[in-house]
């Protein structure tokens, strides 16, 4: 088990949101192409464009704060392993002919998600104890 100071954290955060946003404008606005390229749904891009924003949203404000909330990162990190178990699901179970740049994409944007996740939850884990002290 590792730990992750709140500056480390603030940083992941940071990125989480950055990421965040820059993945749903591009589902947006690229959708069509990237349905072509990746076999993946025009529509199933846009609606996960709009799940990401809500979750850059929460990563954003978390990372704005100066002792990120806990209870917030653990509730951003429920929803990154949702999304890592949602990526695995389209890549292995959801029946789609994924392109091999679709399921290349698909496999490592659920892999930074999940190193993500990992260390927001070692944050979460220093505040709570923090807290606790």
């Amino acid at each position: 088990m590792f730990t992750v100071s709140a500056s480390t954290l603030r940083r992941v955060l940071w990125l989480d949101a950055a990421s965040g946003f820059g993945m749903g404008l591009s589902h947006l606005a690229l959708a069509e192409p990237l349905s072509g390229w990746t076999g993946i749904p025009a529509a199933w891009l846009q609606v996960a464009a709009l799940v990401v924003f809500g979750a850059a949203s929460l990563a954003g404000w978390l990372a704005s704060r100066a002792e990120p909330p806990a209870g917030g990162v653990r509730l951003l990190v429920a929803g990154n392993f949702a999304w890592v178990a949602a990526s695995l699901w389209l890549a292995f179970g959801a029946g789609l002919s994924l392109t091999t740049l679709g399921l290349g994409w698909v496999l490592a944007q659920a892999l930074l998600v999940l190193l993500m996740a990992e260390l927001e939850w070692a944050g979460a884990r220093r505040t709570q104890g923090l807290a606790m002290a």
